[in-house]
């Protein structure tokens, strides 16, 4: 090969027992490296204040490494060492390659999550609906199509209306996940632009904005079907007819633990109520009664449970209850609304009907009323049990009238 080198005569050269370096005639520095396995590849020799050697890609063409031998030769005449430069770009591919989603919405969660009162669901939505998607995928070559599609996907596949949830809510639950984290990533670091921009919501908080109340009819049926069963106890129908006489959320609910109750009274830790303060709720007879009913698991943490290593699951639970009963068309949040209109019919007054339901006074009054209207709540709930009595049995509330006496 004095004349030089060609592609073929490079495939036709033949491995022997020792490892091979054969210098390219017409491109100085540049080598085929010959294994005695007979793979072949290129490399660069060079001085940089010592001998180094720069190994190229593999599968290039003679003509494409003769190129890169001599941008990396230029480079030294530059100063440059060709080298130091090929492992600064591998490392740099390496940490693009490793900081994907996953890892970006992990850290977030590492740092961020003590500081979230829904941590937990975050943790798990993310691992059930974002990492099997796009978790793999490098932030640099993150596309607003990517999330468009994890969306879409979502929307598609999570349709559960009975439990109070459906494609489009989950869908945008996850964008409100995903846009806070994005966020927080871009304000520290010099490279991120979020893919998340506006008017990528799904669902429509306004339209769909409850309103549903059950009738008394409807809550008749309902409180009669949840009658406690000492034979075969139902952890569900426990926890339909204690939402309805306290007018809790749904998740403080079911994610009661029995720590928490406290005597005839629930204390709701700040890390599990919504707006991020302590509540303390005095139970009514009927809301003991209900809670009297569950079956406690030993070992368990949690009142409405089956398993006793997780809170109840309402799914399920909840389609049989609705085909059992026949009242249709609700869900279990409506339970809420319907408890927070009970309370006015029984002529709860306002500031302790909203207490009742954990919500907070705002403005001036927030900062100078600090009462805490554990008295009137008491009162409220025994109110609120009375009605609710009264309209699932009327028959019993009626006292005869007495006849006149035929003169």
């Amino acid at each position: 090969m004095a004349n030089g080198f060609t592609d073929i005569a490079i495939r036709n050269l033949e491995a022997t027992d020792a490892r091979r370096e054969i210098p390219d005639p017409g491109c100085a520095g540049l080598y085929v490296v010959v294994q005695p396995s007979g793979k072949k590849s290129f490399a660069v020799r060079y001085r940089f204040g010592k001998p180094r050697k720069l190994t190229l890609p593999g599968g290039l063409t003679l003509a494409a490494a003769r190129k890169l031998a001599s941008d990396a030769l230029l480079a030294v005449e530059q100063g440059r060492d060709p080298a130091e430069a090929k492992k600064e770009t591998q490392a740099k591919a390496r940490a693009t390659k490793a900081n994907t989603v996953k890892t970006l919405c992990e850290n977030y969660m590492k740092r961020e999550g003590d500081k979230l009162r829904t941590a937990h669901a975050r943790r798990r939505e993310l691992e059930r609906l974002v990492y099997p998607k796009i978790g793999d995928v490098p932030l640099a070559d993150l596309k607003r199509t990517i999330i468009v599609k994890l969306l879409d996907e979502i929307e598609d596949d999570c349709k559960d209306k009975d439990a109070g949830r459906d494609g489009k809510k989950m869908a945008d639950l996850i964008l409100a996940y995903l846009r806070r984290i994005f966020t927080w990533h871009a304000s520290r670091v010099d490279d991120f632009n979020s893919p998340i921009v506006q008017g990528m919501g799904r669902y429509d908080a306004k339209a769909n904005e409850g309103k549903r109340v059950l009738s008394d009819d409807e809550l008749r049926t309902i409180w009669t079907a949840t009658e406690p069963d000492e034979k075969a106890p139902q952890p569900f129908h426990a926890l339909i007819r204690f939402l309805l006489l306290t007018g809790a959320r749904r998740k403080e609910g079911r994610e009661m633990s029995w720590g928490e109750i406290d005597g005839t009274e629930w204390h709701l830790p700040s890390a599990r109520n919504k707006v991020k303060i302590d509540l303390t709720r005095p139970l009514s007879k009927a809301a003991q009664a209900a809670l009297a009913s569950v079956p406690r698991i030993e070992g368990s943490r949690f009142i409405f449970t089956t398993t006793g290593v997780a809170p109840l699951s309402l799914s399920k639970p909840f389609e049989n209850f609705v085909k059992a009963t026949g009242v249709t068309g609700w869900r279990v949040h409506d339970l809420r609304r319907t408890s927070r209109t009970l309370l006015s019919r029984a002529g709860v007054n306002s500031d302790a009907a909203e207490r009742c339901l954990g919500h907070t006074i705002g403005g001036v009054r927030a900062v100078y009323d600090k009462h805490q209207f554990t008295e009137e709540m008491a009162a409220a709930y025994e109110a609120l049990a009375s009605l609710i009595e009264r309209i699932a049995n009327p028959a019993e509330n009626v006292t005869p009238l007495r006849k006149k006496a035929v003169r």
